[in-house]
Parts: structure tokens; C-alpha cells; sequence
């Protein structure tokens, strides 16, 4: 069973139709690939769990302990674990008012 046309002429208008269509399907493709591309640039990386505050000068020191996103950190805020975050607390460093990120790691 066959449901093609017999002759050529009509092959070949189905050919070029064919291509035509093929065609337009790539450059869609391109325009969602580029799409995908400009979004996943768009999306900014997750904020850190927790980040320390560190204070201005040479021998930057911590000065506070944040939930990571928090916007009292600043830019001078770095990444550090959960076991580094409850460290610095239980070592003099203050929790952020803020976020308390003493009472998010469990420490009172």
C-alpha cells in the first residue's frame, strides 16, 4: 500500500514542500535553543545556605553569620558549611539580626 502520488510531478512538489517544512522546523530549533540558552544565563545560581559577613581592611575578620540570601550581608559576605556557620557562632561571631541565623542552625 503506497500514499505517494505515482508520477514525478507531484513527487517533486511534495519533495519541495518537504523541504521547505524541514526547514522551518530547523530554524525553530535554532530560535528555542537560543531561548534556552538566554534563560538559563538569566537564572541566577541559588543563594549560598550561609555566608559570613566579613569587616572592612587588610585582615578582613567575621563579623557576622547570615542565612544565605539574606540582604543585610552585603558584598562583602562569603560562602561557608553548616559546620563552619555554627563554628564562628559558637566562637564569638554575631548572628545577623535580621535573618537569626543562630536560631535557623538550632543554636539559642
Amino acid at each position: 500500500m503506497n500514499d505517494l502520488p505515482p508520477d514525478v510531478s507531484r513527487l517533486r512538489v511534495l519533495e519541495t514542500w518537504l523541504q521547505i517544512t524541514l526547514e522551518r522546523v530547523r530554524e525553530q530549533i535554532i530560535v528555542a535553543e537560543q531561548r534556552a540558552a538566554q534563560q538559563a544565563r538569566a537564572t541566577p545560581p541559588p543563594p549560598p545556605d550561609w555566608v559570613v559577613q566579613l569587616s572592612i581592611g587588610a585582615g578582613a575578620q567575621p563579623v557576622a553569620v547570615h542565612v544565605g540570601g539574606c540582604r543585610g550581608a552585603g558584598s562583602r559576605a562569603r560562602p561557608v558549611s553548616r559546620d563552619q556557620a555554627m563554628r564562628a557562632l559558637t566562637e564569638g561571631v554575631e548572628p545577623c539580626a535580621l535573618c537569626r541565623a543562630d536560631t535557623e542552625l538550632g543554636i539559642f
